[in-house]
């Protein structure tokens, strides 16, 4: 019989608020963390807007000689981390530390680092490129770095499969669990893509919206006149161990994963499954994987990116998977706040999946103005909602066609 699995430690860092506590009160209170780009100059991109982290402090969490060595990404994963572990009531110098793995999810890693060595290879020329680039460039390091920082010498896996990264490795730390090839994970993923060249990318692709006017409003799911996804950058990271080993150490907990499915729509590089096959696939292996039945699930935090044809591809999806109970269950997406975090928006939105179960609280898509006739469930819009809340589903769904879904359940 495979060992049960829980949440017993976040970590958030977020563009609505760095810390749990200021993360959950901004989001019921449907607070957007969407406004113009700061972090360079973007005068010349068609968006303009971004969810930036305005409230981390790298110096906070590193010495400035040990912070320079560190892209954002991997800033926002130790830092995340630590906060985690504080939270779970670990500490790394009591713990085995051969049996701590560490699963962890990134889109694209260190892009930062990325920009300014080109540039720097342009201007300046070969010789002038940091011997610390490879080591702070590559998606491995933000696993590799928690690793390091605590000295956990358990199972180290790092998971790129673009926007549903740090949903598969939630899903894969679940795993490791079961099998007992650890007794505590840390798991969930961190992105930090706010770049002129990333930006200058997806631009390209015509993904994101160019409502720079209104950025609180440009991130609008399911609703008719969304334009394209706001990029978001942060972490959202979680400490997964054994049920038992949670009660014996008589640690709080936040709920039980128990169901986890992953798909490939085999399709197309960026687009959705137009009938959306994959996505349902996924939900329905992981109710299959919880040993539930789809009406049992009371809310999704949906992929819900504010794209015109993923919000309508998850809208079928979860047609198909739960039928009429598709009218009867919530469900909202959080990116309405949040900006999309890419590989890192797993992460975030199981941690909201489980405070909604801890706290009976159904956070809100905010922006939902005009209902979109393709796009017609119970999206909770514009205002959180109270009630109880048992079980959850978290959806991911990548460029590539990589679809991945976790099911928490209250304990």
């Amino acid at each position: 019989m495979s060992r049960r699995v829980v949440i017993t430690g976040v970590g958030v860092i977020s563009p609505v608020g760095t810390g749990v506590e200021k993360f959950w009160s901004a989001l019921q209170a449907g607070t957007s963390g969407i406004k113009p780009i700061t972090g360079f100059d973007a005068a010349k991109l068609p968006t303009r807007i971004a969810g930036e982290v305005t409230d981390f402090e790298p110096t906070d969490y590193f010495d400035k000689k040990e912070a320079r060595r560190l892209d954002r990404c991997i800033q926002f994963a130790v830092a995340g981390t630590k906060m985690a572990l504080d939270d779970a009531g670990l500490n790394p110098a009591e713990m085995d530390l051969d049996r701590v793995g560490v699963i962890y999810g990134t889109g694209i890693g260190g892009m930062h680092t990325l920009d300014e060595q080109a540039a720097v290879m342009n201007n300046k020329g070969p010789d002038r490129i940091s011997p610390f680039f490879v080591p702070m460039m590559i998606a491995n390091m933000s696993a590799a770095q928690i690793a390091i920082t605590f000295g956990f010498r358990g199972p180290n896996v790092t998971t790129v499969t673009a926007c549903a990264s740090s949903t598969n490795s939630i899903g894969d730390a679940l795993r490791a669990l079961q099998r007992g090839d650890a007794d505590v994970v840390i798991t969930g993923g961190s992105e930090a893509p706010i770049t002129a060249l990333s930006m200058a990318g997806f631009c390209s692709m015509r993904a994101m919206s160019v409502r720079n006017e209104e950025p609180t409003r440009a991130s609008r799911p399911f609703d008719t006149e969304r334009d394209g996804f706001i990029m978001g950058e942060g972490a959202g990271i979680l400490v997964l161990e054994t049920l038992e080993g949670a009660l014996a150490r008589g640690a709080k907990i936040y709920a039980e994963v128990v169901g986890y499915g992953a798909t490939c729509d085999a399709s197309h590089i960026s687009a959705p499954h137009p009938e959306g096959i994959g996505a349902a696939k996924a939900m329905e292996l992981a109710i299959k994987d919880a040993g539930l039945k789809p009406e049992d699930v009371d809310y999704i935090n949906a992929h819900g990116t504010s794209t015109p044809l993923g919000d309508k591809c998850e809208t079928l999806a979860i047609k198909k998977v739960f039928g009429e109970h598709a009218y009867k269950l919530a469900v909202s997406s959080t990116k309405s706040m949040t900006g999309h975090l890419l590989g890192g928006a797993g992460g975030l939105e199981a941690i909201i999946c489980a405070l909604a179960i801890k706290d009976g609280v159904l956070p809100p898509t905010i922006n939902l103005e005009n209902i979109d006739p393709d796009c017609d469930l119970d999206y909770v819009p514009n205002q959180a909602r109270k009630g109880e809340v048992n079980v959850t589903i978290s959806n991911s769904f990548g460029f590539g066609g990589h679809n991945a879904t976790v099911l928490l359940r209250k304990i």
